[in-house]
């Protein structure tokens, strides 16, 4: 007896229910965004399709506090990025390719805990440890914090990689008196490269974006993009604020799309 194969979309009701969840995930990212370009100082009148807000964010009277929180923003998101992907490129080693251990799946846990565990409850805890050890809060704790958090995002992508990936290639390099620096560093990490970009990117797309960790850690007078945007939104919801949205979903669409291009990608043929 052959099984048959069920297409999904053949179930009642099944374009209508997809159909609701993208309007409930997109259609406020769509408004932002068509708002963005309006040319009228209110929110609820259209006056035609202008640049004037985007213009705004550059030269504006708020242009000097929305720089200086791009510029923290995108060198903790680099450095963060950075770190936690070399970091998790050595633990995806040690799982993937260090065989059976004691605690193996204790580490896995560790490891993809951050995932898990509500962002709120990682934003106190975080915060309360800074404080015990009494570290005085700024860009480094907002840093460090983010380097924890990235670890998993980084990890995923570049574990799926190297679990793809057969050792008889590196088998190959020790039978040809490779050392196993060298046939990890010729071998192994190039064909792990699409995976180690992906990871990067999405870790860098995290910190990035993060705002309640970064709110929690972060110093008096520190502010990067999202916290910056959320204190003056406190204030009114002004259309340059629609503005700055826009190009850092911008941002994050570029970078998502190219870590899944890059995560597709197959050098081992």
């Amino acid at each position: 007896m052959t099984s048959k194969q069920f297409d999904i979309k053949t179930y009642t009701g099944f374009k209508g229910i997809t159909l609701l969840c993208l309007v409930i995930l997109y259609a406020p990212l769509v408004v932002v965004t068509i708002y963005s370009f309006n040319a009228s100082q209110s929110l609820t009148n259209w006056e035609g399709v202008s640049l004037r807000w985007y213009a705004d964010v550059f030269t504006g009277p708020e242009s000097a506090k929305f720089k200086t929180a791009a510029k923290n923003s995108f060198i903790i998101a680099i450095i963060a990025a950075t770190t936690a992907t070399t970091i998790a490129t050595l633990a995806a080693t040690g799982m993937v390719r260090g065989g059976k251990f004691r605690f193996r799946t204790v580490s896995f846990g560790l490891i993809s805990l951050p995932l898990m565990v509500p962002e709120i409850v990682l934003a106190v805890a975080t915060l309360i440890f800074f404080n015990s050890i009494g570290f005085e809060r700024g860009l480094l704790t907002i840093l460090l914090a983010h380097i924890a958090f990235c670890i998993p995002f980084a990890y995923l992508p570049i574990s799926a990689r190297m679990q793809g990936i057969e050792d008889s290639y590196e088998q190959a390099a020790l039978d040809l008196y490779a050392t196993k620096r060298q046939a990890f560093t010729k071998i192994l990490l190039p064909l792990m490269m699409p995976g180690i970009i992906s990871g990067f990117l999405l870790a860098f797309i995290v910190s990035l974006d993060d705002f309640i960790i970064t709110n929690f850690v972060k110093g008096a007078g520190v502010e990067t993009l999202p916290t910056a945007i959320f204190g003056s939104v406190k204030q009114g919801i002004k259309p340059n604020i629609m503005a700055i949205s826009t190009m850092l979903l911008s941002v994050s669409i570029v970078m998502v799309t190219i870590s899944y291009f890059v995560s597709k990608s197959d050098n081992t043929k």
